[in-house]
C-alpha cells in the first residue's frame, strides 16, 4: 500500500473536523435542544434544522486537538459556544436589533414563533451553554480546576466585555462616520472574542501549557476580525440565496463597516493580511496546527 502524502493527511484530517466531527456536534445539539416544553420543543427542531457553518465548536474541538486533547471531551463545550452563537442571532434578528427576516435561508425565529418566544428561546440557548460546560466536568475527564478558567473565558467574550459589548457600541455607531480603530475595535468584540474563545478554551480544556495558548490568542484574535470584515464584504456582495439572510441590510442600517470606510478591495486586502498573520501564529505548533492553518483559509475564501 503506498504511504499517503503529507498533503492527503492534512485534507483528509480537515474533512474529518468539518465532516464526521461535525455530525457528531449536529447530534448533539439536536439532543440538547429537546424539551418538555411543547413550543420550545418546536422551536428548538426548528433552530437545529437551519444548519450553519458551526465554525465556533469546529474550532473548539480544532483547538483541543492541537493541544493533545480527546475530542469526546470537549464535545459538550463544543455544543456551548455554537448556542451561543446561535441565541445571539435570535436577539440580533428582532426588530428591536437589525429586525431581519431571514437566517440561514429561512425566516428568522421571530417571524415564525412571535418576538416573545424568540426572546425566551435565545435566553434558554444561553443558560443552556453554561449548563453543558459545566456538566463535562462531572465525570472526571477534564479537571475541575480547569472549569473557573473555562467558564470566565466563556463569559468574558459572550458578555460586556466581549460579544454584548461590542453590540452595544456597533448599534452606537449606526449613522455615523467612525475611526479603523473603532470599527476594529467592534468588530473584535462582537464577533472575534468568541471565536478567540473557542479556539482557546479548546486548548484549555485539553491542558495546553502558557505558550501554546498564547499562539492560540494571536490566531483567534486574527481569525476573528477577519471573519467579520469578510461578513462586511458578503453583505455588500452577496445575495438572499447565497447567504441564506437579506444581503445590504448594513448599508440600510448605515452601519459602520468596513467597505464604506476602506472600499471593497482594501477591506479584501485586511483580511487577506489577518488571515496571513493566523497561519503565521501557529508555526511554534507545527504540523498538529494544519487544520487551524486550512480553516483560517475557508474564512477568507468563503462566499456564505
Amino acid at each position: 500500500m503506498p504511504t499517503p502524502t503529507l498533503e492527503r493527511v492534512l485534507k483528509e484530517r480537515v474533512a474529518g473536523l468539518v465532516g464526521e466531527d461535525l455530525q457528531r456536534v449536529e447530534a448533539e445539539i439536536r439532543h440538547e435542544l429537546d424539551s418538555p416544553v411543547g413550543l420550545i420543543q418546536e422551536m428548538g427542531g426548528y433552530i437545529a434544522g437551519a444548519g450553519g457553518k458551526r465554525l465556533r465548536p469546529i474550532l473548539v474541538l480544532a483547538g483541543a486537538e492541537v493541544a493533545g486533547g480527546r475530542l469526546d471531551d470537549v464535545l459538550p463545550t463544543a455544543c456551548a459556544f455554537e448556542l451561543i452563537h446561535t441565541y445571539s442571532l435570535i436577539h440580533d434578528d428582532l426588530p428591536a436589533m437589525d429586525d431581519d427576516d431571514y437566517r440561514r435561508g429561512r425566516p428568522t425565529s421571530h417571524k415564525v414563533f412571535g418576538e416573545a418566544v424568540a426572546i425566551l428561546a435565545g435566553d434558554a440557548l444561553l443558560t443552556l451553554a453554561f449548563r453543558l460546560v459545566a456538566e463535562s466536568f462531572r465525570d472526571g475527564r477534564t479537571d475541575p480546576a480547569i472549569l473557573p478558567r473555562v467558564l470566565v473565558e466563556i463569559a468574558e467574550a459572550a458578555g460586556t466585555a466581549g460579544m454584548v459589548g461590542g453590540q452595544v457600541v456597533d448599534i452606537q455607531s449606526e449613522g455615523r462616520v467612525v475611526e479603523a480603530a473603532v470599527l476594529e475595535d467592534i468588530h473584535a468584540r462582537k464577533t472575534g472574542a468568541l471565536i478567540r474563545a473557542a479556539v482557546r478554551t479548546g486548548a484549555l480544556l485539553a491542558g495546553a501549557a502558557p505558550a501554546p495558548l498564547a499562539v492560540l490568542t494571536t490566531y483567534g484574535e486574527r481569525l476573528g476580525l477577519a471573519f467579520q470584515i469578510v461578513d462586511d464584504i458578503l453583505d455588500v456582495e452577496g445575495s438572499l440565496e447565497a447567504l441564506g439572510k437579506t444581503a445590504g441590510s448594513d448599508r440600510r442600517k448605515k452601519k459602520a463597516t468596513f467597505p464604506d470606510l476602506l472600499g471593497l478591495e482594501a477591506s479584501r486586502a485586511r483580511a487577506a493580511g489577518l488571515i496571513a498573520e493566523a497561519k503565521a501564529a501557529l508555526a511554534p505548533l507545527g504540523l498538529p496546527a494544519a487544520p487551524l492553518a486550512a480553516l483560517a483559509d475557508y474564512i477568507v475564501e468563503r462566499k456564505t
